[in-house]
């Protein structure tokens, strides 16, 4: 589930206060990383205290004969526990190209290299994936039996993310069209 949706929410304490934010992940092995401006407070939050990083696909709308045996199916993950900052300048770049190439495959060569400054403004933080149960939701309406008969339509309504035809930047350089991992994008 991490590896087929890069949005998250990361659950966290800030001034006492329980805060969730989105922000998109990736998986490298057994941990889950993230990243944001050293200058953000949700991520000096984030390691000083225990997260909670949700990822859910969302797969359709299950439609009952009863308002109260509606809902949804579904794939989530809850990954639990205290995240670290990853320090090494050179493991953090290699950690953001990582989240490139997973999703943009060839991406980060073509891109122009990160300046010192980009580096070091930059945290990532890394969650090791020692706690993190997955719920699955699948299949169609559980009803009571007798509800079966009544005359009223009861079944899924699929839902998927699918990925659009790119839409150039304006101000592209006359002649540059959109490469192949941005033609050929696919999320959930």
């Amino acid at each position: 589930m991490l590896d087929a949706q890069p949005l998250c929410h990361v659950g966290y304490v800030l001034d006492g206060a329980p805060q969730v934010t989105p922000t998109l992940q990736w998986r490298e092995g057994d941990h889950v990383y993230w990243h944001g401006s050293s200058a953000s407070r949700f991520l000096r939050a984030a390691v000083a205290n225990p997260v909670c990083m949700t990822v859910t696909l969302w797969d359709g709308m299950v439609l009952a004969r009863s308002g109260f045996h509606h809902s949804a199916n579904y794939r989530s993950c809850m990954a639990f526990g205290t995240a670290e900052i990853v320090d090494d300048p050179t493991y953090k770049e290699a950690s953001l190209e990582a989240m490139f190439e997973r999703w943009f495959p060839g991406r980060w060569p073509m891109l122009r290299p990160m300046t010192t400054q980009e580096v070091k403004t930059t945290t990532v933080l890394r969650l090791p994936l020692d706690e993190a149960p997955v719920k699955v939701r699948n299949g169609p309406p559980v009803e009571d039996e007798e509800d079966h008969a009544l005359p009223v339509w009861a079944g899924v309504v699929p839902l998927s993310i699918v990925a659009g035809e790119p839409v150039d930047d304006p101000r592209n350089v006359h002649g540059v069209t959109a490469p192949d991992h941005a033609v050929k994008f696919k999320a959930g």
